[in-house]
């Protein structure tokens, strides 16, 4: 079993810590693992969010459409995959849909965003488009794509699996890596790697707010942003105590 398919619930603390900091940081953090391919590629917020969005990843996926499969009575099927995405992502989910970097045809639309809400789901994004946008960026819950798309996704897209591994705007996804979404974009954490990568970010974040506020003061990044004078560690120290950080 991949370690990313296991289900294991997110520790309280590194939802906490997922929360505050970036997918910038996140990704550096990756970096140093190796990982460089891990940012969904071309997906932005559909609303303004106040927090990340963070959860384990429930996905679907579509294929290209083969139009005597896909006409409008495919939906009168309770087993239909969109569907039961819609109903079976759990509360604090994010449901993750490969629609193949295609927005011509929408992903879904509001009243399925508006039902993943009601159940508590903590997202929702597709490297596709979405139909009702501006309806969905008034809900709240965070949802991020390509573009809006006013057409069924029945035009181009055929619904043909759930909680599989799938590809969104290029990054590998597999059911229970954690997602992070910000006002950059978002990145998919390998599940058995969430608990460090929190740590090591929320480490990360209160060194760049120490050095954004030098910055800010007017200090040169010579030295502070890569730590690399003698002093800047011990200047950061004084910085965090004071500060509670």
């Amino acid at each position: 079993m991949h370690p990313s398919s296991t289900g294991a619930a997110l520790r309280p603390e590194t939802l906490a810590g997922l929360k505050r900091v970036s997918t910038a940081t996140l990704c550096t953090c990756l970096f140093k693992r190796g990982l460089r391919n891990q940012m969904v590629q071309n997906v932005h917020p559909v609303g303004s969010y106040t927090d990340n969005m963070v959860g384990p990843a429930f996905t679907l996926r579509y294929m290209p459409a083969r139009e005597d499969l896909n006409t409008i009575e495919v939906f009168r099927d309770r087993a239909h995959p969109q569907r039961k995405a819609i109903e079976d992502c759990p509360p604090g989910a994010v449901l993750v849909i490969d629609s193949r970097k295609d927005a011509r045809a929408a992903s879904a639309g509001g009243i399925l965003v508006g039902r993943l809400l009601a159940r508590g789901v903590a997202g929702v994004v597709t490297d596709g488009g979405l139909r009702d946008s501006a309806d969905i960026a008034r809900l709240a819950i965070p949802a991020f794509h390509q573009r809006p798309a006013a057409p069924t996704n029945l035009t181009l897209h055929q619904a043909i699996d759930i909680n599989v591994p799938i590809g969104c705007g290029d990054a590998p996804v597999f059911p229970g890596d954690i997602v992070v979404g910000d006002a950059d974009g978002v990145v998919i954490l390998p599940a058995h790697m969430a608990d460090e990568l929190a740590l090591e970010a929320v480490e990360m974040t209160a060194f760049e707010d120490f050095a954004a506020e030098q910055v800010a003061s007017g200090r040169s990044i010579m030295g502070l942003y890569p730590a690399t004078d003698p002093q800047t560690p011990g200047e950061f120290a004084a910085w965090r105590k004071a500060r509670g950080r």
